[in-house]
């Protein structure tokens, strides 16, 4: 999915610390009849990681850049409720975007 980043939340601990996710919004002309939508993207990883990243994504990415974001959806279950997440694995500058600093922004193993 194409989009100019919108928001960029600051990162945080999650699961008493085991884990650091971080959460940015993508904008783009998506939406019903070419209306403005937004998409909410979670970035997950370890805490400690020698590779983070988090870290990576906001060296490379700051609000009102255009990226191609790679995703799946997943779904977790807890207690009987469902709730359903855009996990991002690989952010890149967009295509034909001007940029100083190389391309690779966020990749991962993917844990499958």
């Amino acid at each position: 999915m194409t989009g100019a980043i919108s928001a960029i939340l600051p990162a945080e601990e999650i699961s008493n610390g085991q884990y650091r996710k971080q959460v940015f919004a993508i904008t783009n002309n998506s939406g019903y009849e070419g209306k403005e939508a937004t998409f909410a993207f979670e970035i997950f990883e370890k805490a400690g990681a020698e590779k983070s990243k988090i870290d990576n994504f906001n060296k490379f990415n700051s609000v009102g850049d255009v990226v191609d974001v790679s995703y799946e959806i997943r779904c977790n279950e807890n207690k009987g409720r469902y709730f359903t997440s855009l996990s991002a694995w690989k952010v890149f500058r967009a295509e034909g975007q001007a940029t100083e600093a190389p391309d690779a922004a966020l990749e991962e193993d993917a844990p499958f």
